[in-house]
């Protein structure tokens, strides 16, 4: 299916012209992370910024933060304010708190829901797990409540402005709820995919719909916007396959096979190529042409299941489910190297000074270069006793949520890490 021309794209609700240009103008000092896996959703922090590589509970914190409840959503950043989501079982809510950047001092908690949590889920999963978006304005929390998948809008003050009910959410797996919305030009697109699923666009002013798919599969992964090709592509994998849609209404650019029917990871990108990897029940790892093809150029056995890829400079990182780090040629497949590391993984690799940051669920963060001659280790960290959440990357720090287990009840931090 070859993809429209920059011409045919819709001139009443998008353009292509603009959507080339800059996705996130406002984050672009690299002061802001205002989405799941950063600006641009590709886990690469701003060129400029050079986080620290060593670090424990006592050395280069900048300070800390207690977290009530649980949830395994990544903080996101927006100039002095930090924005994190939470989940109280006992209490029975679901939340926003805001953190000050500078300090760590509690701002404001909103909470979001009250009552009605869902009884079936995951062990490792949370009833907080999608990380919130920013527009620079305000901020949109996406939680799963009374069986229904809700999106709200509220501002940097903690104010509630609009909530939808986008609709009623039955998984096939009894797993509970992960995909983050993201942030396209003057969109919210969100993912629920279930026995009732969908992909949508909303009116961040309003909440009101501007298109909406069906997409009645099960997966979970937090559909991201790239510039393939010279052409804005929502990608997003599940059910069997790795498929792109037009931002400007959702319809169907290309869609590719995959062995996996479940997959958890968001999808990472070069400028022609995209790359997937899934692993229930079956593992893959895949890369397909984005230019309207879906031609698979190569293929493997590594499963990457819940963490997602990083693609810097002519070569793809991952790290499997087992915590074994892998550097393939990006449009080949060739595999440059393997080194084991540490496993179970939920976190997120990012990218930051030309070093790769990866932690593992058990709170180890191994810093290693993005070199393809080699695997290079620089650092390696323990912080706590898990960690599920994808770390922020602002300035020179990182904003990262850590569990502790003390007396054995385990609590949540937010650490601000800095040199």
């Amino acid at each position: 299916m070859p993809l429209p021309t920059a011409q045919q794209c819709s001139s009443v609700t998008r353009t292509c012209a603009a959507s080339m240009i800059l996705f996130f103008s406002f984050s672009a000092n690299g002061e802001d992370w205002p989405l799941w896996r950063g600006p641009s959703g590709n886990g690469i922090a701003d060129s400029n910024a050079q986080p620290p590589t060593l670090w424990s509970d006592s050395q280069n914190v900048v300070w800390k933060s207690a977290i009530p409840g649980r949830g395994h959503s990544s903080p996101i950043v927006n100039a002095n304010q930090i924005f994190i989501t939470t989940a109280d079982v006992e209490k029975q809510t679901q939340s926003v708190i805001c953190y000050l950047a500078d300090s760590g001092k509690k701002a404001w908690s909103t909470v979001v829901h009250s009552g009605n949590l869902s009884t079936t889920i995951h062990k490792k999963n949370t009833h907080a797990s999608p990380t919130i978006a920013c527009d620079g304005k305000n901020i949109f929390a996406y939680f799963l409540n009374s069986d229904a998948v809700f999106l709200t809008k509220i501002d940097f003050n903690g104010k509630i402005l609009w909530q939808k009910n986008l609709g009623n959410y039955q998984s096939t797996f009894p797993f509970g709820f992960a995909p983050s919305p993201t942030i396209f030009n003057s969109m919210i697109i969100v993912a629920a995919e279930s026995k009732t699923g969908f992909l949508a666009a909303l009116d961040p002013n309003t909440g009101k719909t501007i298109w909406r798919i069906d997409r009645k599969k099960s997966s979970y992964s937090t559909p991201v916007v790239a510039n393939i090709d010279g052409q804005p592509q929502i990608l997003l994998s599940g059910n069997k396959a790795v498929t792109a849609f037009h931002p400007s209404d959702g319809h169907l650019l290309w869609k590719s096979p995959a062995r996996w029917q479940v997959s958890c990871g968001t999808l990472v990108w070069s400028d022609r190529l995209v790359f997937a990897s899934g692993g229930f029940p079956t593992a893959q790892t895949l890369c397909v042409r984005g230019d309207g093809s879906a031609e698979v150029l190569w293929q493997n056995n590594v499963k990457c299941y819940e963490q997602s890829m990083l693609y810097y400079q002519g070569y793809l990182y991952g790290i499997s489910d087992q915590g074994i780090g892998y550097c393939w040629k990006a449009d080949t497949g060739q595999q440059q190297w393997k080194s084991r590391l540490e496993g179970p993984v939920s976190s997120s690799p990012i990218l930051a000074n030309g070093n790769i940051y990866y932690t593992s669920e058990r709170g180890t963060t191994f810093v290693f270069r993005a070199n393809p001659s080699q695997f290079e280790l620089i650092a390696k960290n323990k912080l706590g006793i898990s960690t599920f959440a994808t770390p922020a990357f602002v300035n020179n720090r990182i904003i990262s949520r850590v569990a502790f287990d003390n007396a054995k009840t385990r609590q949540e931090y937010l650490f601000c890490l800095g040199n």
